[in-house]
């Protein structure tokens, strides 16, 4: 549609649909799910959960609201794959060479211990 036919338009009351329009409920229903997810990580404080079952909860709670945000307010459930994968991937390739490296530490630390000792 060139710019006159638009303009003509505008100008008889009719409005263009550029893009894509989501239903309210969705956003409020994505609102409400961070609501309760957030509420269930200050649980975990409130219940004075501790050790590694703490921070696995925190980083769970954690890693679905920023999905859920993603998803949602960003658009990113509506993209293509190609998009998706472009911006997904590396951060969970990172945090897969992240584990390689922490497990990589604890063989480095025991070969050092083992071969030069404890003391300075």
């Amino acid at each position: 549609m060139n710019e006159t036919a638009a303009h003509a338009h505008i100008q008889s009351g009719e409005r263009l649909q550029t893009g894509q329009q989501h239903p309210i409920r969705l956003y409020l229903l994505v609102w409400g799910m961070l609501f309760v997810l957030s509420a269930f990580s200050y649980m975990v404080d409130y219940l004075g959960i501790q050790s590694y079952l703490r921070w696995t909860l925190i980083l769970l709670f954690m890693m679905l609201k920023a999905g859920l945000i993603v998803a949602v307010f960003m658009h990113m459930a509506w993209e293509r794959l190609a998009l998706v994968y472009a911006i997904l991937l590396p951060p969970l390739l990172v945090l897969v060479f992240v584990a390689l490296m922490v497990s990589e530490a604890d063989y480095t630390i025991f070969t050092r211990l083992a071969f030069f000792g404890t003391g300075p």
